[in-house]
């Protein structure tokens, strides 16, 4: 083995830690700081579980649009979609497992949480499409996945509507009776944490956007001088940047207590949680590192 050989395995070795140490500060940040602050925050403003879904699917989607940015401004345009197949197909196999090992696979034959499941799967299916249409991506296509956001998520919204707000007016209901024994100094008390976890949430941001500007540098270094192909380090990240959507698959569910109705509540901010998660990263994450390729 030449000297030169040497250095370059070493090199590689390096690379490749700090690929994981990086990946591995963005999912602690996002699972102890960013998802947790924002689930507080939603809970103080007694939102229901399918806004809490939407928020969470927004924290959880933090990591990939870093890692999909980043490699887009490195022109890593494989690496960024490798990433979002990847991370899209592996939320749903945790968000499937999730509900088996918490035995609430029997909400699956509500006809909202198919649909909406259905939506799910076809967030898997675009991007595959764009991988084959990678050398072809241009402004038009990225317009297109914007106008895809707006038709799904209204899909969405009328979904919910009609198959799952009574189960929220239930329990909405319920909730108003805790909310009517609770004190004006409790009250007090929740709007100071409020803005505690507002400063938390800033706070998770600037250190994500200093942690992936690294990371930045480090897959140009992979891709470019180690020679790792761009398929791999999409699946990869992929793999680490789906880790928060596992932790809030999870903790969504075993937050209700084992009632029929809050049951369905977990598996409903479980499921909102998903397809928020899976939307983002396909129409508008991958949008914005489509346009940041194409610009640059």
């Amino acid at each position: 083995m030449t000297k030169a050989e040497i250095e370059r395995g070493i090199k590689m070795i390096f690379e490749i830690t700090k690929f994981f140490i990086y990946s591995i500060f963005i999912v602690i940040i996002s699972k102890y700081i960013l998802v947790k602050a924002l689930r507080k925050l939603a809970e103080n403003l007694n939102l229901k579980p399918r806004v809490i879904g939407n928020i969470a699917g927004i924290a959880t989607s933090i990591p990939e649009f870093l890692t999909v940015t980043v490699s887009s401004f490195k022109g890593l345009m494989g690496t960024s979609l490798y990433n979002i197949i990847s991370s899209n197909v592996i939320n749903f196999i945790q968000y499937s497992v999730s509900l088996i090992i918490n035995k609430n696979h029997k909400a699956l034959k509500n006809k909202g949480i198919i649909i909406q499941n259905i939506l799910v799967i076809l967030t898997i299916v675009f991007p595959i499409i764009l991988l084959k249409l990678e050398n072809t991506l241009n402004i038009m296509i990225a317009f297109l996945l914007v106008a895809l956001y707006i038709i799904f998520y209204w899909i969405s919204k009328k979904i919910h509507e009609k198959y799952l707000n009574d189960v929220d007016t239930r329990m909405e209901q319920k909730e108003d009776e805790r909310i009517e024994n609770e004190t004006e100094a409790i009250d007090k008390h929740k709007n100071k944490q409020s803005f505690i976890y507002v400063g938390y949430i800033v706070i998770a941001g600037i250190l994500l956007y200093f942690i992936g500007d690294a990371l930045g540098s480090v897959l140009e270094n992979l891709s470019e001088r180690v020679g790792i192909a761009e398929s791999i380090l999409g699946i990869l990240l992929g793999l680490i940047t789906s880790i928060p959507e596992l932790i809030t698959f999870f903790e969504s569910q075993k937050h209700y207590k084992k009632e029929e109705d809050k049951n369905l509540l977990g598996v409903i901010e479980a499921t909102n949680n998903l397809l928020t998660s899976n939307m983002l990263n396909l129409f508008i994450i991958q949008t914005i590192g489509i346009g940041i390729y194409v610009l640059l």
